[in-house]
């Protein structure tokens, strides 16, 4: 299999401005598919960006297949960072003649990039394209910690998985796949009068993570440990609020604001287990001034520019760049065990697999806050340590 049989080039020329763009640029930096396809088997790249041209299953927002090259136009003409980048643009993965097809490429093309050690950036295209950004873990036999970021749950209600896979639902056939890959799945930015209560049980009853926007109003920070627990994200542009990001049909007067969005994506990028990462639905037909495209080149920006400052600490290895903390809850039933790095002052909670679960490790690791390690030493059982417990049994 070649990845060219799934990309077409990036018709270059027509993304340039007149003069060009400085040696400075991002257009300068970045080897971009144009005729030959890029060598990607000699270690030279780190990321790759993706355009997938599919909006057939994006609910009131189609449109959202020509979000690719209008964010080609302005990512190209931000200044690289104070590193050195080593970005390739594969090209766009034209829609197939059912969408299925177009699931199948794109899963097929994030699976191999995985394995060869480069990170996709997948731009939409409907968010339905999580789904096979998903499925490209099950074609590599890997567990997936899966975060959404989303105004919205995804699901149907009924929790019916033969329902077609679309922007609304795609989640019903992550949840009940088979054989199941997910192991946790988490949300931030929900907004509580765009979810339904039976959507709430459902997360519950899986001990899901699930984070209101409100959480976030004092500080984004608090986000970033549910962030450093995903290995794939998915992230909807409908959940910046629409004077920030009008480019969506579905666009909301509440959300995240653009600055918030540019830091979650450097969380992201910052993320060492993070290998995939997809920004779906933004639409280019309300988006006339292409302000929208704007924010979403610099929320990009920001995410390389975390890739390009990973601290390397996962996995949590050598044991002299940590310090390891240990309380008891007050009935004395539990010694919680959390580490916290010299390097980057971010912490981890042990959380023990039960008896006879895991042949390879003692403890599952699981990012946390340093909150989490004061509610412990108060004698209190953090509630990510009964999630995290349930999944494991």
């Amino acid at each position: 299999m070649s990845l060219s049989d799934f990309l077409s080039p990036v018709d270059f020329n027509s993304l340039s401005p007149e003069d060009g763009f400085y040696t400075s640029h991002l257009g300068s930096k970045i080897e971009v598919y144009q005729t030959d396809f890029p060598d990607l088997d000699d270690n030279q790249f780190d990321v790759a960006l993706i355009g997938v041209l599919e909006d057939r299953n994006s609910i009131n927002n189609k449109g959202t297949a020509k979000a690719p090259d209008l964010f080609r136009k302005k990512f190209y003409e931000l200044n690289e960072g104070n590193y050195v980048t080593r970005i390739v643009d594969l090209g766009n993965i034209k829609a197939g003649n059912q969408v299925s097809d177009t699931y199948v490429a794109l899963k097929l093309v994030v699976a191999e990039l995985i394995r060869k050690n480069i990170l996709p950036i997948i731009i939409g295209g409907g968010q339905d394209l999580t789904y096979p950004q998903f499925m490209a873990y099950e074609e590599l036999e890997q567990k997936v910690d899966l975060l959404v970021v989303d105004s919205h749950f995804d699901l149907d209600e009924n929790l019916d998985d033969t329902i077609e896979t679309n922007s609304v639902s795609y989640l019903n056939k992550i949840f009940l796949h088979q054989p199941n890959y997910l192991f946790n799945f988490s949300n931030i930015g929900y907004q509580t009068f765009f979810v339904n209560q039976e959507s709430l049980k459902v997360m519950d009853k899986f001990y899901f993570d699930v984070h209101r926007l409100g959480d976030f109003t004092n500080s984004v920070s608090t986000a970033e440990p549910i962030i450093r627990n995903a290995n794939m994200i998915s992230f909807d542009i409908s959940a910046i609020r629409s004077s920030d990001a009008a480019g969506n049909g579905n666009a909301s007067p509440n959300g995240f604001y653009g600055e918030d969005a540019c830091q979650i994506a450097r969380y992201s990028g910052m993320n060492d287990k993070l290998s995939s990462i997809g920004f779906y639905e933004y639409n280019p037909e309300h988006d006339p001034k292409g302000q929208t495209a704007m924010l979403l080149s610099q929320i990009v920006w920001y995410f390389i520019d975390g890739f390009y400052n990973r601290k390397n600490e996962f996995p949590m290895l050598p044991k002299s760049r940590y310090i390891t903390f240990r309380t008891s809850l007050k009935d004395g039933s539990h010694e919680l065990v959390f580490v916290k790095s010299k390097k980057s002052d971010r912490w981890w909670m042990q959380v023990p697999y039960p008896t006879g679960s895991s042949r390879n490790a003692r403890h599952h690791l699981v990012p946390c806050s340093y909150e989490d390690y004061q509610l412990a030493n108060a004698g209190e059982m953090p509630d990510l340590w009964l999630r995290t417990y349930q999944k494991l049994i």
